[in-house]
């Protein structure tokens, strides 16, 4: 078989699991949009469970004819690259698997199975606790007024709300991909423990400024994402450490 041909096969092959990944999502789309009243409960429950015993009537408002509509619309694409991203990372898996090594893929296999699970925990860690500490700490900057002042009253508009929520959750699960991405530059051997080990005051700098951009204007949700890193780069420095003696006595065999 010619380069050429090689090369047309193997397009084709993409192009092939791209298209599958592509429905897929695109199902996952339409499901979540006919479910998204239920999506949207579930999102917003963080919410209702922090307000629940405030004296003041919460609500959610919208102030826009179309707002509802966008914001099912926002649940529906969440929920489908959220659900379609790991079907995603296996069709590239399938692609790349043959040219690799029983080796290689023994190695690779760990990296796809803990990428999902790792964007999960970022997300639950959002869901659980996150949230609920931000929105309770927001919540305690309202007012009831006095005879000489108005009353400072959160009346949350439901757009605003879920692209916080659904921002928070990405952020979370791509920033919880930091274990991930070092042990793969320590595998092309970029980055070694020692290297990690030396780096860490720098990197602790680091870490603060990429949750300062990432989340809100408050300490609640920015030290809630960097105590995370910090202790996923610990661990980092631990597992790669670990790959590298079990490299060592692989080498000495």
């Amino acid at each position: 078989m010619t380069n050429s041909n090689s090369f047309t096969s193997h397009f084709v092959e993409l192009r092939s699991r791209l298209l599958k990944s592509i429905i897929f999502i695109l199902a996952i789309f339409i499901i979540s949009y006919i479910f998204a009243e239920q999506i949207y409960n579930f999102l917003v429950e963080p919410y209702a469970n922090a307000v629940k015993d405030d004296q003041n009537s919460r609500r959610l408002i919208f102030t826009a004819l179309h707002e509802t509509f966008i914001a099912y619309l926002k649940i529906a694409f969440f929920s489908a690259i959220f659900l379609g991203s790991p079907v995603l990372l296996i069709q590239i898996y399938k692609f790349i698997a043959p040219g690799l090594y029983k080796n290689e893929k023994k190695a690779l296999l760990p990296y796809l199975i803990f990428t999902p699970i790792l964007f999960l925990l970022g997300g639950l860690l959002v869901y659980y606790l996150i949230m609920p500490l931000a929105i309770k700490f927001f919540l305690s900057f309202e007012s009831i007024g006095t005879n000489t002042s108005l009353p400072i009253q959160l009346e949350a508009k439901v757009n605003e709300y879920l692209s916080l929520i659904m921002r928070l959750i990405f952020a979370f699960g791509i920033s919880f991909q930091l274990p991930i991405l070092l042990n793969l530059l320590a595998k092309i051997g970029i980055v070694n423990s020692n290297y990690l080990k030396k780096t860490r005051r720098y990197v602790i700098v680091i870490i603060f400024t990429v949750a300062a951009i990432l989340t809100p204007p408050d300490p609640i949700t920015q030290i809630g994402l960097a105590i995370p890193l910090l202790l996923l780069y610990e661990l980092s420095i631990l597992t790669v450490k670990f790959t590298e003696k079990k490299d060592k006595k692989v080498e000495d065999a």
